[in-house]
């Protein structure tokens, strides 16, 4: 497929698919006119960049995904189930992530604002902030990992 059939096909500009090719994330091949050429199956890859992106992760960590599909055939089930694995855990993480931020942004994130009445309670003084920069709760610290 040239690459105006596979942007049309996936719904991002000329340009991306190129940058794509550029920079690794999806293979392509050259005509005799000089022109890129793509096998069907860099739609499946194309749509996984774009889904990733939108999920918020980076083309290092894409590309790192990508890695594990084969370059010299079409991925084949098998081949997604490992790369589906290996990015499930981080997904998971990321749920749980979210969820917890959800649960926890009317109380005390431990972020230093002091602003609810349940921070005087939650984050005496600041107290989390011994254990370093950000909304130490979302983060994983406790209270009582104050010295």
């Amino acid at each position: 497929m040239n690459i105006g059939a596979i942007a049309d096909r996936t719904g991002t500009n000329v340009s991306a698919i190129r940058f794509y090719a550029i920079e690794g994330l999806i293979p392509s091949l050259r005509n005799s006119g000089g022109h890129r050429i793509f096998h069907r199956s860099v739609i499946r890859r194309v749509s996984f960049i774009l889904i990733a992106q939108n999920l918020g992760y980076t083309l290092a960590q894409i590309r790192e995904a990508l890695r594990t599909l084969p370059e010299n055939r079409t991925p084949n089930k098998a081949d997604w189930d490992k790369l589906s694995r290996a990015f499930s855990k981080d997904i998971d993480n990321k749920i749980a992530q979210l969820q917890k931020l959800k649960d926890s942004l009317s109380g005390c994130i431990g972020c230093g604002c002091l602003s609810l009445k349940k921070c005087a309670l939650y984050n005496p003084n600041d107290a989390i902030r011994q254990k370093g920069a950000g909304a130490r709760y979302l983060l994983g610290d406790s209270f009582s990992d104050v010295n």
